[in-house]
């Protein structure tokens, strides 16, 4: 097996879908789901996504998957931590600026988790 790498051995970080972003993605049309799926299988392997942005008005640490597929979709992520990735918003952009409720949304899951990580 020489020069092979088993995908079933590339260690992958959990992820812990906070609120309703699972079904969020889930909702998203089968393309759209299934390219955000393969990015967040990168971002699991402490890997770089094809299109992302940071968000720092999210918070630190923050990233943005963007997903191309007849209409945009984003999902915003922290993956800085060495146990999980936390997705904490995923939602279909239909203006060129993401609307300050996206934004404000996945702030308060991050500040949430922060305060949530500090008690631990």
């Amino acid at each position: 097996m020489t020069g092979h790498i088993q995908t079933d051995m590339i260690r992958r970080k959990p992820i812990r879908w906070l609120g309703d972003s699972l079904n969020r993605v889930r909702d998203f049309p089968e393309e759209a789901r299934h390219a955000a799926g393969t990015e967040l299988r990168h971002v699991q392997q402490d890997e770089s996504p094809a299109d992302w942005k940071p968000m720092a008005a999210v918070g630190a640490g923050v990233n943005e998957i963007r997903v191309h597929g007849g209409r945009e979709y984003r999902v915003l992520y922290v993956a800085k931590f060495a146990e999980m990735v936390y997705v904490l918003h995923a939602f279909d952009k239909k203006t060129r600026r993401t609307p300050k409720r996206d934004i404000d949304l996945a702030a308060k899951r991050y500040r949430d988790l922060m305060a949530e990580r500090r008690t631990k």
